[in-house]
């Protein structure tokens, strides 16, 4: 189904944007700190290789999208947690395909045959998240491609900073692209949120997952990685980042007075780990040296 008049236009309000043919302007240069909104108009196809069923979609800028639905699996917080460690990476050089914004009218469900992809779709009306669709990219193979060591030693350690858990050899979560190594796929990541209490006292813990990680027998430069990224992550970049998750996707009355303070939580949480970088980089070493 096409939806038509979907407003605002997303493409005349951020002129220069919408190329999306495949000639890897996807890592353009972007406004600092700021995310474009765009409309869906058409469901494509499901990517069902996805635990939460994301799909491409069409949208008022005539590009295609990875869609995350707000109302798959963990709702809101695989959202936030896609767009905060995307645009973390991102400030730190590593290409991540663009993240967007996404409105979404239920009225895209009416003609979907599948039951289930009308309810996901249904659920999740209103303010989404997608990432640019990456034509002809390909996933990552450990045993085919092999990785500089400062990219991958990069990769790691943003992955034990948001302790994300969904890097792994049997799903990477990674792709090739014009011949660069991409970031997709961040929804598992920033598991304390998922258990607010005590977050701060559990900020500094080690990562010990990162033995699983997919890059870690590449990342051989983990020292210099530790000293680059903490250079780019700053204290003050995670609040601006922060920033801009949609207030829709905040609120836990139970927990937080507002939603102000969820928010804050979030920097809180993340400066803490940044400060404490030592941790999880000797941990990541540690888990290297147990690969010989």
């Amino acid at each position: 189904m096409h939806i038509d008049g979907c407003s605002p236009d997303s493409a005349a309000l951020h002129p220069g944007y919408g190329c999306h043919d495949g000639g890897g302007c996807h890592n353009r240069a972007m406004p600092a700190l700021t995310l474009r909104t765009v409309c869906a108009t058409r469901y494509v196809t499901p990517l069902r290789e996805g635990g939460s069923l994301p799909a491409i979609v069409e949208a008022d800028d005539q590009g295609l999208y990875v869609l995350k639905f707000r109302g798959a699996g963990q709702g809101p917080k695989a959202l936030i947690a896609e767009l905060v460690c995307g645009e973390l990476a991102r400030s730190a050089g590593l290409a991540v395909p663009e993240i967007v914004l996404v409105q979404l009218d239920p009225e895209l469900a009416r003609t979907e045959p599948d039951p289930e992809i009308q309810d996901l779709i249904r659920a999740s009306a209103g303010l989404n998240l997608a990432l640019d669709y990456l034509p002809g990219s390909v996933t990552f193979d450990p045993l085919a491609d092999r990785p500089p060591a400062d990219i991958a030693s990069a990769i790691v350690w943003h992955d034990a900073f948001v302790t994300n858990v969904d890097r792994t050899p049997r799903n990477s979560n990674l792709l090739m692209w014009h011949r660069r190594l991409w970031l997709i796929d961040h929804g598992a990541a920033l598991y304390f949120h998922h258990a607010w209490g005590q977050h701060l006292e559990r900020a500094a813990s080690p990562f010990a997952l990162v033995r699983d990680h997919v890059l870690l027998p590449f990342a051989s430069e983990l020292a210099q990685a530790d000293a680059r990224m903490r250079a780019a992550i700053t204290p003050g970049l995670i609040a601006d980042i922060v920033a801009l998750i949609p207030d829709d996707w905040l609120g836990e009355p139970d927990t937080f007075p507002d939603r102000a303070a969820h928010r804050q939580a979030y920097v809180d949480v993340l400066a803490r780990r940044l400060a404490a970088s030592t941790v999880f980089v000797e941990e990541a070493l540690r888990a290297r040296a147990q690969l010989a």
